[in-house]
């Protein structure tokens, strides 16, 4: 393991330019005092429709260490994570978002996790500032797809993470378009352990990540790494059999034995409109399953790439 590692900081931009400055002064500093180099700083302007993408283009003619990397739109958080990670050159990655809730004076703290022998340092986020509602919400999911995910997932742990070149690799060989970045990295296995990182609130702007961008990365997290929902169906539809053999037993019974039948038009109709709802509730389990099967058999790439500039250098994608 290299003593003296190469760092890129790999962060997707949308929307941030109230943020950027402040971002890059506390970066440069956290970097500038770590041995080694050169580091660098990837970030990955995912289809803004403010300032950051012009922001990026005058900061990239002052700063060596920046590459900014223009997506030709809106490709999503995830995926631009994925563009931030592909155009990274260092021994060790860390991936953060924009927003400044995850603060980069944690960095020298995963460097010495990763100095200790481990590939990957994923912060455990304490003392969220989001609203109570939000809050708990994040708190049942992560506690919801450890439950379900066939790998061991850890709890309450963000995108926020070093990353050591082999594990990045890794990831960039998975093609897989609903990325669920949390998800891969503990897939791709090596040594791996969390340290506690207080999450700020936001220094300026707002979330990007509304309520249905929030269920989107909940359920490719769950699609991607459980079959759990499929198993459900499964035992449902058992579930279902049985009691009705059981009732049909009772009805015979109750018919031959007892001189009268099992009556009801209420409780039938109720019967018949709860399968019928969770016949349809499973078809769009299936449905969401086959959906992401669809777009993986298309082989669309990921992303497309408008530029990639450097000091000195603006050119378009290889």
């Amino acid at each position: 393991m290299n003593p003296e590692p190469t760092i890129s900081v790999a962060v997707p931009l949308r929307d941030e330019a109230a943020t950027l400055e402040e971002l890059r002064r506390r970066l440069r500093t956290v970097l500038d005092a770590q041995p080694g180099g050169p580091h660098e700083l990837v970030f990955v302007d995912d289809g803004s429709t403010d300032e950051t993408a012009a922001l990026l283009a005058e900061a990239v003619h002052s700063d060596p260490r920046l590459v900014a990397v223009t997506l030709s739109r809106n490709f999503g958080h995830q995926t631009a994570l994925a563009a931030a990670l592909d155009h990274t050159t260092g021994d060790v990655v860390v991936v953060m978002d924009g927003d400044l809730q995850d603060p980069p004076e944690a960095i020298p703290r995963f460097l010495e996790r990763y100095h200790a022998g481990f590939d990957v340092v994923y912060a455990e986020r304490v003392a969220r500032k989001e609203g109570l509602l939000l809050r708990l919400a994040y708190f049942l999911f992560y506690r919801l797809i450890a439950r379900l995910a066939t790998i061991r997932l850890p709890l309450d742990a963000g995108d926020f993470a070093l990353l050591s070149r082999r594990v990045v690799d890794e990831i960039a060989r998975a093609p897989e378009r609903h990325r669920y970045l949390r998800g891969l990295r503990t897939w791709v296995g090596f040594r791996q352990t969390g340290i506690p990182v207080e999450r700020g609130a936001r220094v300026a702007g707002r979330s990007k990540y509304g309520l249905a961008e929030l269920l989107g990365l909940a359920g490719d997290g769950i699609f991607a790494f459980s079959t759990v929902p499929l198993r459900a169906a499964t035992l449902c539809g058992a579930v279902t059999v049985a009691g009705s053999l059981l009732f049909g037993a009772y009805s015979l019974w109750a018919r031959f034995f007892m001189d009268r039948s099992p009556a009801g038009f209420t409780a039938l109709i109720l019967t018949i409109l709860f399968m019928g709802g969770v016949q349809l509730l499973f078809l769009g389990v299936i449905g969401e399953y086959l959906g992401r099967v669809y777009e993986e058999v298309k082989a669309r790439p990921q992303y497309v790439v408008s530029r990639v500039a450097r000091t000195g250098e603006d050119a378009p994608p290889n």
